[in-house]
């Protein structure tokens, strides 16, 4: 199954402000932490091994360079 990559998000500007709001005032530890913790619960809600999966190689490509991969 392939990922959908398509945009969903409903609210992506609100989205991004709370986003960067979840790192207001947190060092950088506690900055990593809070990814890390989010990462994990939107991972708990998708749930699929292999969309995860898939999900981790295109977020590495993406950060490579290689997004069309």
């Amino acid at each position: 199954m392939a990922l959908d990559t398509q945009p969903r998000l409903t609210r992506p500007d609100d989205f991004y402000e709370a986003l960067i709001d979840m790192h207001r005032d947190l060092d950088d530890a506690q900055s990593q932490a809070a990814n890390a913790q989010l990462i994990l619960l939107l991972a708990n809600q998708v749930g699929d091994h292999d969309t995860l999966l898939s999900a981790i190689r295109l977020a590495r490509a993406g950060a490579l360079g290689n997004a069309a991969q």
